[in-house]
């Protein structure tokens, strides 16, 4: 038996990289998937990969996916997202929040629109989803949610800041939201573990060669071989959606950290392992 067969899966950012990634693993264990992102076809963004293209890698291999165009920075729209999901397969079972927009501005120079709609799509959003998820969920006791964090949490620390490059590098925001989003995790988590959901929240080890990585230049190229391959981060958040509550409930991670620890892979390196996490990874 695979380990989501007849699941209804929600993975966000489907379109490309790790979402991508995580729809397809999914699918292939049993999930049907609905695969939500802006991208629709090829082309419609300057970055490779759309929703046409995860789903009919999906339908390729025998799974069950459709995609579904959502602009999740919209209430709204999210509604719509969880309302189509119920009406195509039934109550939602697995939550994935993946979707991202990133922007490396300093503060100083980051316009109000784009904060505003950064912090839409990364953090609220996730809240949003999570509060109508759990509508279906809790009724049901089951459910699991899985947030998709960066390793871009982990604060600078105190000054002195003898390199102004590091400061200069523009990921105040972004790392913000996903510290938030960390928090965020282990509240949920405690607030519906009466009710059998899980809620986890897991980064890579390593930074994933993406297509938005690439084009960030936190990678040099899509075979970086410095890069984590986005498998394990597909693995890891299965894992997360797949293992008893009791087991993973509220736990902040590294995708090889939380798959060594689990026996699913036998070496591990990076965030987590190597180096030392964020400080809600440590309790």
């Amino acid at each position: 038996m695979r380990k989501l067969d007849g699941k209804v899966v929600i993975v966000t950012g489907a379109s490309r990289g790790i979402g991508a990634e995580i729809a397809r693993l999914f699918a292939a264990e049993g999930g049907r998937v609905i695969c939500a992102a802006r991208t629709l076809r090829e082309g419609e963004h300057p970055l490779a990969g759309s929703l046409e293209t995860t789903v009919a890698a999906i339908r390729a291999d025998g799974g069950e996916a459709r995609a579904l165009t959502a602009n999740i920075a919209e209430p709204a729209e999210c509604e719509k997202l969880i309302r189509t999901a119920r009406e195509t397969y039934g109550p939602v079972d697995v939550l994935v929040n993946n979707a991202a927009l990133t922007y490396y501005l300093p503060t100083k120079d980051f316009p109000l629109n784009r904060w505003m709609r950064s912090w839409a799509v990364n953090f609220h959003a996730p809240f949003i989803l999570s509060q109508l998820a759990l509508a279906e969920m809790i009724p049901r006791r089951s459910g699991a949610i899985v947030n998709i964090s960066s390793g871009a949490a982990i604060g600078p620390g105190r000054g002195p800041y003898p390199d102004p490059a590091l400061g200069a590098r523009g990921g105040t925001c972004y790392g913000a939201e996903k510290a938030a989003l960390e928090r965020f995790t282990q509240g949920l988590a405690s607030e519906v573990y009466q009710h059998g959901i899980s809620v986890t929240c897991v980064s890579p080890s390593q930074i994933v060669p993406t297509p938005g990585t690439v084009y960030h230049r936190l990678v040099k190229s899509m075979d970086d071989p410095r890069g984590e391959p986005p498998v394990l981060m597909a693995k890891a958040a299965l894992l997360l959606a797949t293992e008893p509550l009791e087991k993973i409930t509220g736990r902040v991670t590294y995708s090889q950290q939380i798959l060594k620890e689990f026996g699913w892979i036998n070496e591990a390196r990076g965030r987590g392992v190597e180096t030392r996490g964020s400080g809600y990874s440590e309790t």
